[in-house]
């Protein structure tokens, strides 16, 4: 079945927007893909950054923590404004704001201005992912969302199927600024497209107002609303697990296991392959499992694949033995995020940019404490990576399990 196929049989969806379907599934994606271009992209060059800038793997390493911090600020401003405002103008100023970013991080000539263009890089990508997700939510409500989150994964896990590529390639021409002109030209490739083919999703009889005190009261609800937190909480110490993959693999694949730049991106590669083939099996059998099932299931797959990546480390074991846990690992995603995505916004329709935002600080907090955390075992061992994988994936599994047992 193809995209378009796939799209047109979502149920649930409003009639008036079947034949755009196909059109919010290219352009949700490229800005859901926002995060993972922006962190995937460089990884190749980290190693050559760091000799260049003249700085450490641990300075390097903040330029993704400054960027997981950049998103969740982003977030949790944008989402209430597009609540307030609509979705199109917030996103076609954070667009505008990537770029100008992108272009200041190509143009960076020490790490400390690298890390601050990074900041602000991710305030604008945050306005792509917070209003991508909300838009969903406009759009779809129960099984017919979680169908369509999965399919979105079909674009949006392209993004690290295809950047670490991308730039490994650049960096066979250019030098790692050259990464950095690519995420510009991306950025502006998809602010003209928003600008020029997404209609505005939110009515204005649906939209809230943007004051303090009704915001505040906002995420105080959801915040008190236990099974909103339970699954924001499995996604995004799932992501803390994957952020330290992403900070991580880098060094360990490349220094410990000796992969050139772009085998690693290879590696990385047919990790997000394994995303993408997990999501359509997710939309495909969706409405015969039950979400929670096909949650529990991801998670217990996560959590295997982690305790075999720490085995593998810790025994010093060859890179086959390796691969195929980390593969397993990194494919969960597919399952994961579709249905927890789907299951935390499923009840707050009105206040869908809200709860867009706070699910995206969650995951994008819990991974900025993971990323540090990889550094901190020195170098020359994939052991601390390992570690704070598995730590964090065995607590998204314990988060999901102490949820209610609701249908």
């Amino acid at each position: 079945m193809s995209t378009t196929e796939q799209v047109q049989a979502v149920e649930g969806v409003r009639p008036s927007k079947q034949r755009n379907l196909a059109r919010y599934v290219l352009i949700l994606g490229g800005l859901s893909a926002f995060g993972p271009l922006s962190i995937d992209m460089y990884l190749p060059a980290l190693p050559v950054m760091t000799s260049e800038l003249r700085t450490s793997d641990a300075m390097l390493q903040l330029t993704l923590s400054s960027f997981i911090v950049g998103l969740a600020i982003g977030q949790i401003v944008i989402g209430p404004l597009s609540d307030a405002v609509g979705r199109r103008k917030p996103l076609i100023a954070g667009l505008a704001i990537y770029v100008v970013a992108s272009v200041l991080c190509a143009l960076s000539p020490t790490a400390e201005l690298l890390i601050a263009s990074r900041t602000l890089q991710a305030i604008g990508a945050a306005a792509g992912i917070v209003i991508a997700r909300a838009t969903v939510r406009d759009l779809f409500s129960g099984i017919a969302m979680t169908r369509f989150f999965s399919m979105l994964m079909l674009v949006n896990g392209l993004a690290p199927i295809l950047a670490p590529i991308v730039g490994g390639q650049v960096l066979n021409f250019t030098s790692w600024r050259g990464v950095f002109v690519v995420l510009t030209v991306f950025g502006a490739l998809l602010l003209t497209v928003a600008a020029i083919a997404l209609p505005e999703p939110l009515a204005v009889e649906h939209r809230r107002p943007a004051k303090f005190k009704p915001i505040m009261r906002t995420y105080g609800g959801l915040l008190r609303d236990r099974n909103f937190v339970g699954y924001a909480l499995a996604s995004g110490l799932l992501f803390g697990a994957v952020f330290a993959y992403i900070a991580g693999s880098s060094f360990a694949l490349q220094d410990v296991y000796a992969l050139s730049p772009q085998q690693y991106s290879l590696v990385f590669g047919l990790n997000g392959i394994g995303i993408v083939a997990l999501g359509q099996v997710n939309g495909r059998v969706v409405g015969r499992f039950s979400e929670r099932a096909l949650l529990r299931t991801g998670l217990c797959l996560a959590t295997l694949g982690a305790l075999g990546v720490l085995l593998a480390t810790s025994l010093h074991l060859p890179l086959a033995f390796l691969l195929p846990p980390l593969f397993l690992l990194v494919s969960s995603i597919g399952l994961i995020m579709p249905n927890a995505t789907s299951l935390a916004m499923a009840e707050h329709p009105r206040t869908a940019g809200s709860a867009s935002a706070l699910l995206g600080v969650l995951q994008f907090v819990v991974g900025g404490l993971a990323t540090p955390l990889v550094g901190l075992g020195g170098q020359g061992s994939a052991v601390p990576m390992a570690v704070v994988m598995a730590g964090f994936t065995v607590a998204a599994l314990v988060a999901f399990l102490t949820l209610p047992n609701r249908r």
